[in-house]
């Protein structure tokens, strides 16, 4: 028998990931984080205490069992270890590369108590990408879920984006005929056009995607449903049975200050889309364009605001800053983020607040001002509320500012259907997510605002179970061990009469 591991016998340091050197990556768009080799992900796969109430299962979104998978890993058992994983999870190369573990899983790992927490999510991007390189894919048998008029179950799903996805996985794996539609031309919602390379590499997106394909999922692009068609002629007319709707929270905020609408200034939506999505970074050899500051100021400091910081240093800014109310300390963005911008020569100002954009007198960005700020007491968030200091404002110089603090709903669908919104201009939804149109359901950003591809991932996945519950199709969910006879779960027992021979 294995010896039991304690804090005092693994490996007291977390195994490092090789990157590119920050020179250089800040001239290119090739991945920053290597991955781990084979030798480095069983070296910190020996980091796991395999708890015996472990925690880390609770703080995932979608309750991977991550002692299993990280186990399987010590053992070689890598395609047992992606087996874990898609059970909950389909895309483990993406959310590995992107979820905020240090605030979800590996934020109440208990090694993390007194060392560093295990590398989850270096871990599971492992398997991801293994799983990518030899093609493996998660396929159990499909049984074809046929409704009352003996045709298979027609399922729509709006936006590709992580919900979508998960919708599309769960109903297709119940025998559903599913397509989804994307208002873009390429697949892959914010995964695709909000996302930089440097960070998540389209090949692992249309590795992902292709996945669904072999599912059975259809993808229709170019399709912007409101405009071509509404929710309800999807249902009326257009023969679904039920319809997913995944469009996420990306209409830009802006600040509404003085100079809002001067030229140079965007959104950071728009920069990442035309970049990332439209490939603007290859003009002229493309035919979008993206016109580019020599010193570009980004208001903001969550993820996006410094994905749209690094994008443009490697655009070719000469000088790229960062402008946040707050401190470092309260900054929303992952701490490995911030680390990679300011490796990359990202200069931040913290503590500042724009308060006017200035005119070069044409109808150009020359300047942006600001004003210092100190903290105060915590607001409703739990962060110290930023308090101006008065006399403290002073000019940055600029030709280009870009917005990055945070999105609305997408309003096209509202604008067009019935579906009941809350005051935000979110859809609303019951427990199991459908909306106020019966057989309509929701999840993700369009329901909860911005959040995590997981969290994302995780209301696709309980919107399809609500759907299946809908359509009736059986679905009695993840069996249990210890509710099990003779490796059938009690749910599953059926009854008949026995002749017992005299």
């Amino acid at each position: 028998m294995a010896k039991k591991r304690t804090v005092r016998t693994i490996h007291q340091e977390r195994t490092p990931v090789a990157e590119l050197d920050a020179f250089t990556r800040a001239h290119n768009f090739e991945e920053v984080n290597c991955g781990y080799t084979e030798a480095e992900a069983i070296r910190e796969s020996e980091r796991c205490l395999f708890c015996p109430d472990p925690k880390c299962i609770e703080g995932c979104p979608v309750s991977i069992d991550i002692p299993n998978f990280i186990q399987k890993i010590g053992e070689r058992d890598y395609r047992g270890a992606y087996e874990v994983i898609t059970g909950t999870n389909l895309l483990p190369a993406v959310c590995g590369r992107v979820c905020p573990q240090e605030n979800q899983c590996e934020g109440v790992c208990t090694v993390g108590e007194t060392l560093e927490s295990v590398a989850i999510g270096r871990l599971e991007r492992f398997i991801g990408d293994l799983a990518i390189q030899n093609n493996w894919i998660n396929k159990p048998y499909i049984q074809p879920s046929r409704s009352s008029n003996g045709g298979r179950y027609r399922i729509g799903i709006v936006g590709s984006g992580p919900s979508g996805m998960a919708c599309a996985a769960d109903m297709a794996k119940a025998g559903c005929d599913v397509t989804v539609f994307e208002a873009f031309h390429e697949a892959g919602g914010v995964l695709r056009y909000g996302i930089p390379e440097f960070r998540l590499p389209n090949t692992v997106v249309d590795a992902e995607i292709d996945k669904l394909k072999e599912l059975g999922v259809r993808f229709e692009c170019n399709v912007l449903v409101g405009r071509l068609f509404t929710i309800e002629q999807m249902i009326e007319e257009m023969g679904f049975d039920a319809v997913f709707i995944g469009t996420g929270a990306g209409y830009p905020t802006m600040l509404n200050i003085p100079g809002d609408s001067l030229n140079g200034v965007l959104s950071a939506n728009e920069l990442l889309t035309r970049c990332n999505l439209m490939r603007a970074r290859e003009f002229p050899n493309v035919d979008t364009p993206l016109p580019l500051g020599k010193h570009v100021v980004v208001v903001g400091a969550g993820n996006t605001a410094m994905d749209a910081l690094r994008v443009s240093m490697r655009l070719g800014a000469e000088k790229v800053t960062c402008v946040y109310r707050r401190s470092k300390v309260e900054c929303p963005a992952r701490a490995e983020e911030v680390h990679h911008a300011e490796q990359e020569g990202i200069e931040f100002n913290w503590l500042t607040n724009p308060i006017e954009i200035l005119d070069d007198g044409e109808g150009n960005v020359r300047a942006i001002r600001c004003i210092r700020m100190e903290l105060g007491e915590p607001d409703d968030s739990g962060r110290r509320r930023p308090v101006t200091i008065p006399g403290s404002e002073f000019e940055i110089e600029t030709d280009e500012v870009v917005y990055a603090i945070g999105t609305n709903a997408n309003p096209i669908i509202g604008q067009t259907s019935k579906l009941k919104l809350n005051k935000w201009g979110y859809i609303a939804t019951d427990k199991t997510l459908m909306t106020s149109i019966a057989g309509v359901f929701a999840g993700g950003d369009i329901v909860t605002g911005a959040a995590t591809v997981i969290m994302a991932m995780g209301a696709g996945r309980k919107a399809a179970q609500g759907m299946k519950a809908f359509l009736g199709i059986r679905d009695i969910g993840p069996l249990r061990r210890d509710h099990s006879i003779f490796g059938i779960d009690a749910r599953e027992h059926n009854f008949m009469r026995v002749r017992v021979a005299a």
